[in-house]
């Protein structure tokens, strides 16, 4: 059974003249950003009727001589250009696979610093490697010793039972050395 409580609502909520938070919460919804799923399960039927702000919007408008026009227009064109290479980058990056962009100052040094980052990623994955290398031949050099120590403590009570003297079960090798090195010598 499921509870239709959710509020699709595009954001950024701060777009609206209400306080969507607050009728979200009066009216016993949750409000899930509409652009990021396109899942509408559980959607709400009945939602509070919000108004967008209105938004002052500036007209730059260019004024000059021919020369002073032809160069403001030239700007805007590489603007342009520089602004299709970063969203290049972004698109090629969401994808998770980027191209070093042909133009654009920032674009190239968007793309070289994440170049840089991939590449000490890459580095650390490799030094993560080889610890975990190295920390499974010591685990497994410990457990060969750890036998090997067991095998030794073995035969020093063998000789301790033969020779009739008592020792704890958990006695310590060293322990078991030390009794063994006072047996009388025969």
């Amino acid at each position: 059974m499921s509870n239709k409580n959710i509020w699709y609502l595009p954001g950024p909520f701060h777009q609206y003249q209400e306080d969507v938070k607050a009728l979200a919460k009066e009216a016993g919804l949750r409000i899930i950003d509409a652009n990021v799923t396109d899942d509408r399960g559980d959607e709400a039927v009945d939602t509070p009727e919000v108004t967008l702000k209105e938004v002052e919007q500036h007209l730059v408008l260019v004024v000059g001589d021919g020369d002073n026009k032809a160069e403001l227009e030239e700007l805007i064109g590489k603007l342009r250009i520089e602004s299709d290479m970063v969203r290049a980058v972004i698109v090629g990056l969401e994808a998770g696979e980027i191209e070093k962009p042909e133009c654009g100052e920032l674009a190239i040094r968007l793309y070289q610093a994440l170049e840089h980052i991939r590449e000490k990623v890459d580095e650390l994955a490799t030094s993560r490697d080889a610890l975990a290398t190295d920390n499974e031949t010591l685990r497994n050099e410990l457990a060969e010793l750890k036998a090997g120590e067991g095998m030794e403590v073995e035969a020093l009570k063998v000789k301790l039972d033969a020779a009739g003297v008592t020792y704890r079960a958990n006695a310590s090798k060293e322990s078991l050395e030390k009794l063994v090195a006072d047996l009388p010598k025969a």
